[in-house]
């Protein structure tokens, strides 16, 4: 990033009373949210630039201790709809 915007994002953190952060953070926190709220990962790619989807992925995409309980209450929801037609 250029010198002048690192700087004048440093002095507007700080004007602000904000914690110092990298610039760079506000683009990973931007991804990683698109993600979290389940914008389709190849859209958020398009977004960022990325040539390969992979990348997007390995970088913004993050495991949660609640991912679990969502994938075992999908699961169960495809049981239910199986169970009822059959």
């Amino acid at each position: 990033m250029g010198g002048n915007l690192n700087r004048a994002f440093k002095s507007t953190l700080k004007r602000a009373s904000l914690p110092a952060f990298r610039f760079h953070g506000l683009r990973h926190t931007y991804a990683t949210l698109l993600l979290r709220q389940g914008l389709n990962p190849k859209y958020v790619q398009e977004l960022l630039g990325h040539a390969d989807i992979s990348l997007t992925l390995n970088v913004y995409s993050h495991i949660r201790p609640d991912m679990g309980d969502a994938a075992a209450g999908a699961m169960d929801a495809v049981f239910r709809i199986l169970i009822r037609h059959c």
